[in-house]
């Protein structure tokens, strides 16, 4: 599971590469529960924008925030059939995360040390994930948020060395630059069809332990 990112801080080559405008007003790094912007598409106007949501999905029908503790990954084989994942999937809230990196734990020392996997060029990788809409019963707010879509890594010459051994090794859907107009307006079949055809670019990994100041915040989170 991907708990951890690094928002794009090359904020003016992603909003003209997808021809919007970069929210602000995140934190550096990001933790379920924690605001991160993304890209959506507006089915009705036929455009692309940007803002910020909570990363942990909240389904429509969930009772309070808490539920996005559990929903900040979807498995991309299922998440058109579960309950947390279905209507977002089925109304098409496909969104794009642009990231500088994300982190996962290696175990090659034998404990849980945090590596950062980033673009081996430097460019700033796009995410699959899913978005919703969640509203608070109390205020009628309108809670945003998202889930990253993952697949299975277990083949993959680099991802395959992160998480616990004996585990299934999952990554995050790294969408080509070229896919990512095509995700974002993609129909639930075709949007099927990119994550089954997912190749990860060439990528740079690198040992990055969470600082004892960060660790406090990811264990709050």
């Amino acid at each position: 599971m991907c708990t951890n990112f690094t928002p794009t801080r090359q904020t003016e080559w992603a909003a003209q590469a997808l021809g919007v405008t970069w929210p602000q007003g995140h934190p550096e790094e990001v933790f379920p529960g924690q605001l991160a912007p993304i890209v959506l598409r507006s089915h009705r106007q036929e455009r692309l924008a940007a803002g910020l949501a909570r990363f942990g999905l909240i389904p429509t029908w969930a009772k309070d925030l808490g539920q996005g503790r559990h929903t900040y990954n979807a498995r991309s084989e299922t998440a058109a059939a579960k309950p947390s994942f279905r209507h977002a999937w089925q109304a098409r809230q496909y969104a794009l995360l642009v990231v500088d990196r994300f982190y996962e734990p290696c175990y090659d020392t034998g404990r849980a040390v945090r590596w950062s996997i980033a673009a081996d060029n430097g460019t700033p990788l796009g995410l699959a994930c899913l978005w919703e809409r969640w509203v608070e019963p109390l205020t009628a707010q309108t809670v945003a948020s998202f889930a990253m879509l993952t697949v299975n890594a277990d083949a993959h010459p680099v991802l395959n060395r992160f998480h616990k051994p004996g585990e299934e090794k999952r990554s995050p859907v790294l969408l080509p630059l070229d896919q990512w107009q095509h995700w974002l307006s993609a129909t639930p079949e075709h949007a099927q069809q990119i994550l089954d055809a997912h190749q990860a670019p060439p990528l740079r990994v690198q040992s990055d332990p969470l600082p004892a100041r960060q660790r406090s915040v990811a264990s709050a989170a």
